[in-house]
């Protein structure tokens, strides 16, 4: 089993920072891809920015140059750095470890996310 608690939340204006942290526990491997994603009342779920245990990243259009993910293979923690926040940036994020092959996915609890001035 895996287990994702998230971290780094809250309320912040336009133009400000926030870091999102997610820590693994459990059965999980460096192989795992890492992410995190986010939800609104009116979207579905989307991709905000994936890592690989080799450190590759994957970044949706609308945040990139903005967010920044990196991980701890160590440790196994993943973080999201994000700057220059704007009202849209608004949502539930996730955490979510998959792993390439077998495809088997885990979702943290969420963690609120409002840009706001």
């Amino acid at each position: 089993q895996v287990q994702l608690v998230e971290s780094g939340g809250g309320l912040v204006q336009p133009g400000g920072s926030l870091r999102l942290s997610c820590a693994a526990s459990g059965s999980i491997f460096s192989i795992y891809v890492m992410g995190w994603y986010r939800q609104t009342p009116e979207k579905q779920r989307e991709l905000v920015a994936t890592i690989t245990s080799s450190g590759t990243t994957n970044y949706a259009d609308s945040v990139k140059g903005r967010f920044t993910i990196s991980r701890d293979n160590h440790k196994n923690t993943v973080d999201l750095q994000m700057n220059s926040l704007k009202p849209e940036d608004t949502a539930v994020y996730y955490c979510n470890v998959k792993h390439p092959i077998s495809r088997s996915a885990y979702w943290g609890q969420g963690t609120q996310v409002t840009v706001s001035s």
